[in-house]
């Protein structure tokens, strides 16, 4: 295998695990239910808002993640294993099929605030719901494992594809909805879940052996 080849496997892995964390397609239910107020050309306006958003938050995390690290006197191998059991937990609400109920939960106990803010795209879409702690950490990981220049503006590079993307799902929202169900979405729902826990076991694992090996 050659040096091209591997690290092309590395940035898709990179670009799969927040896929798999994020699980943007579980979010397009949240993202009709909290736009349903608006006209097509107030949601779009909303998704790009919340995706650019996303993009500027995950290039901060990745550029800047190791110097916050840094300051505060954490070492990596404890930030990957505080983030495993965090994408642990998030994974486990997926399994059981609460997360989506959760956020669902919150937005509607605040809808009065979000129904009326331009701000939506930026609070709750961007941050916590596409840009949220786990995201945030995984990237962080990620980036102390890569700190190169050239590993940073890649991984930037990569963000700006998966906010890219993030971008094309929610702007064909009601066509995913309307072909998927309730019950397709749940079932991805799942199974990204059950992915994002072997993500989280690996991160500990890799925590544990940097300390103790």
């Amino acid at each position: 295998m050659n040096f091209l080849t591997i690290m092309f496997l590395t940035y898709m892995k990179f670009f799969v695990s927040l896929f798999i964390l994020v699980n943007p397609i579980g979010m397009i239910p949240i993202f009709t239910s909290i736009t349903n107020h608006q006209s097509t050309h107030q949601r779009n306006k909303t998704n790009l808002i919340a995706n650019f958003t996303v993009f500027i938050i995950l290039s901060i995390a990745l550029l800047l993640g190791n110097q916050i690290l840094n300051f505060f006197g954490i070492s990596i191998s404890a930030f990957r294993i505080a983030g495993g059991i965090l994408i642990i937990s998030i994974a486990m609400s997926m399994i059981n099929g609460n997360l989506i109920s959760k956020i669902k939960k919150r937005d509607n106990n605040s809808s009065s605030i979000h129904m009326n803010s331009e701000n939506v795209g930026i609070i709750p879409l961007a941050m916590p719901l596409i840009a949220g702690p786990g995201a945030i950490s995984s990237i962080i990981m990620w980036s102390s494992q890569y700190s190169s220049f050239f590993n940073l503006i890649i991984g930037s590079i990569v963000i700006a594809f998966f906010s890219l993307f993030c971008w094309l799902l929610f702007r064909v929202s009601p066509l995913i909805v309307a072909f998927l169900g309730k019950t397709g979405i749940n079932i991805i729902t799942r199974i990204m879940g059950l992915l994002l826990m072997a993500l989280g076991v690996e991160f500990i694992v890799s925590g544990i052996k940097f300390i103790f090996f």
